[in-house]
C-alpha cells in the first residue's frame, strides 16, 4: 500500500502528519472493514489481531485491515468459539486474554483501543510507565471528568475536531467495556459514527484491560451509573485452566 501501515503514522517516523479529518476517516473505514468480515462477507471472519500495524493506507489515505494470519471462522450457529490466546497484549479483550472465549466482540475491543491511539498518538501500552497512564485508563478518567479533548494529539488542531471528538471517545470506550454484552457490535459502531452530534442514553462504564504484566486490570472509580471493582489475575495461570 501506498502509505504503509498506520502505526508508522501515529508512532514512527511519520507522526504528527495526519490531521483530524483523516484520522477520522481511518476510524470509520477500519469500522466498516471489520463490520463486513463479521457480518457481510460469506462467512463470518475474526481477525483476532487488530492494531496499528495491521492497519494499511492506501494513496488516499484509506485503511485496509491486513495480516489475517490469526484469523478464525465462526460458524453461524456458533457466538463465540473456546480457542488458546493468540494475539498482542494491548489490543486484547480481558474474556478471551483469561478465559480464551472468541467472539466478534474481541475485535471490537481491539478496535476501540486502536481508535484511542488514533485519537492520542499513543501506544495502548508503554513499558516505561506504570498502570496508571496506560492509555485506556487515562482515557476513560479524561471521559469521565469531561476532559476528552485532553486525550487529543497535541499535533492536531483543536479547531478541526471540536465536539466530535467525545463523540469518538465515548464509541471507543463503548467497544472497550469490560461485558461482551455492553460492547456494540462493528456494524453499529458504524452508525454511530456517522451519527450527527453527541450520543444520548449511551451508558459507559469504566472499561477492563489486559496490561503488558499479564494482568487484568480493572478501573476502581466510579462509572456513571455503577461502579468498578479491583480485579487482578494471571493470565497464564488462568489461560491454563
Amino acid at each position: 500500500m501506498e502509505h504503509s501501515s498506520l502505526d508508522k503514522f501515529l508512532f514512527g517516523e511519520k507522526r504528527g502528519s495526519l490531521n483530524w479529518k483523516q484520522r477520522f476517516d481511518i476510524i470509520v473505514g477500519t469500522a466498516r472493514g471489520l463490520a463486513y468480515l463479521h457480518e457481510d462477507f460469506h462467512v463470518r471472519i475474526i481477525h483476532r489481531d487488530i492494531k496499528p500495524s495491521n492497519i494499511l493506507l492506501d494513496q488516499d489515505f484509506q485503511p485496509k485491515i491486513a495480516d489475517f494470519g490469526l484469523a478464525r471462522l465462526l460458524p453461524e450457529n456458533q457466538s463465540h468459539l473456546s480457542t488458546r490466546f493468540a494475539g498482542t497484549l494491548g489490543y486484547t479483550a480481558p474474556e478471551y486474554a483469561i478465559r480464551g472465549q472468541l467472539s466478534v466482540k474481541v475485535d471490537a475491543y481491539g478496535y476501540g483501543v486502536v481508535v484511542l491511539e488514533i485519537i492520542s498518538g499513543r501506544k495502548s501500552t508503554d513499558e516505561s510507565k506504570d498502570a496508571d497512564e496506560y492509555l485506556l485508563k487515562q482515557a476513560w478518567k479524561l471521559y469521565e471528568n469531561d476532559m476528552h479533548k485532553d486525550l487529543v494529539d497535541e499535533t492536531i488542531d483543536p479547531s478541526e475536531y471540536k465536539e466530535e471528538v467525545k463523540k469518538v471517545v465515548q464509541i471507543a470506550l463503548m467497544c472497550t467495556q469490560s461485558t461482551v454484552a455492553s460492547r456494540p457490535t462493528m456494524s453499529e459502531v458504524v452508525v454511530l459514527l456517522n451519527s450527527k452530534g453527541i450520543l444520548e442514553h449511551k451508558p459507559v462504564t469504566a472499561p477492563t484491560f489486559v496490561d503488558i504484566d499479564n494482568t487484568i486490570n480493572e478501573d476502581t472509580s466510579t462509572s456513571k451509573g455503577s461502579s468498578a471493582s479491583n480485579a487482578t489475575a494471571s493470565i497464564s495461570q488462568l489461560s491454563a485452566r
